[in-house]
């Protein structure tokens, strides 16, 4: 499969997708709360989807290869879970922190597709700190996006980042191109060495996710056994954040802004304007 360039029209629409997967995060923020259930964060979310938007979630009866049917509206995945962690009945608690994984698809068959982390109540040091390394491990790889950078780049930038505060990246997942298909080429790896994989290029959408685990990069299957759970193997904590990013003429634009995002670091905002921020 080759990677798929974006014309004005495919770009217009990736912004309506991204924009509104990226609401969705906005309207769960203030149900994210000690005592709330994944399970209901997952119905408010389909509810917000369906009867607000008038989008649909793409994880919900997703199933890849090798996988059974995801039975989600999104993905919630608690402290040492990596990934994929599927809603269920039980509460939140403080000191929890949880990535909540959202990919809408619009009426005209875009994709959109972000994450963001939460912190119940205060949280402990060191999985704030976890939690905001990890942020700027993924603005260290977004900021590298330009025509004729290669994706070697974004991986090396976000591994040196956070291995040099001390975390690993893990291996076994990465980001992807998306458009009209929720995964797309390229792949888009979070470690690597600068000037190698696919030069970039104007029009080309895709995601950077990295997964940073606070101890070890080893991970395994959860003990749930569903088929999608991912954890730690050192049962170490695990964050993640994601955007989906556009390649403009002159740098990036991030798609998967909105009225809530989280500012970008202050070394992103402290950069010259030739990027769309």
């Amino acid at each position: 499969m080759s990677i798929t360039i974006k014309d004005a029209a495919g770009i217009a629409g990736m912004r309506e997708a991204c924009r509104l997967a990226s609401e969705v995060l906005d309207y769960l923020t203030p149900h994210v709360a000690a005592g709330v259930t994944t399970k209901e964060i997952d119905r408010l979310a389909h509810d917000y989807m369906v009867n607000v938007q008038g989008t649909r979630s793409a994880t919900v009866g997703y199933q890849p290869p090798g996988y059974p049917p995801y039975p989600a509206a999104l993905c919630t995945s608690l402290n040492h879970v990596v990934c994929h962690g599927i809603p269920n009945e039980k509460p939140l608690k403080k000191g929890d922190i949880m990535n909540i994984d959202v990919t809408v698809i619009t009426k005209d068959g875009w994709y959109g597709d972000n994450s963001r982390m939460y912190i119940i109540g205060e949280g402990s040091i060191a999985a704030r700190r976890l939690v905001q390394v990890t942020y700027e491990a993924m603005w260290h790889g977004i900021v590298k996006v330009k025509p004729g950078a290669r994706l070697g780049d974004i991986g090396h930038a976000i591994q040196k980042f956070a291995e040099g505060q001390g975390y690993s990246v893990v291996r076994e997942f990465c980001g992807h191109g998306i458009g009209q298909r929720f995964h797309e080429e390229p792949q888009v790896l979070h470690y690597g060495r600068p000037g190698t994989m696919e030069v970039l290029e104007p029009g080309m959408t895709f995601t950077i996710e990295p997964m940073i685990n606070a101890g070890r990069r080893e991970i395994k299957d959860g003990p749930e056994k569903d088929g999608w759970t991912i954890v730690t193997k050192d049962h170490s904590l695990s964050a993640q954040w994601e955007h989906t990013v556009l390649v403009t003429e002159t740098g990036y634009e991030v798609l998967t802004l909105s009225a809530g995002s989280l500012a970008p670091p202050a070394f992103v905002q402290a950069q010259p304007a030739t990027a769309s921020a």
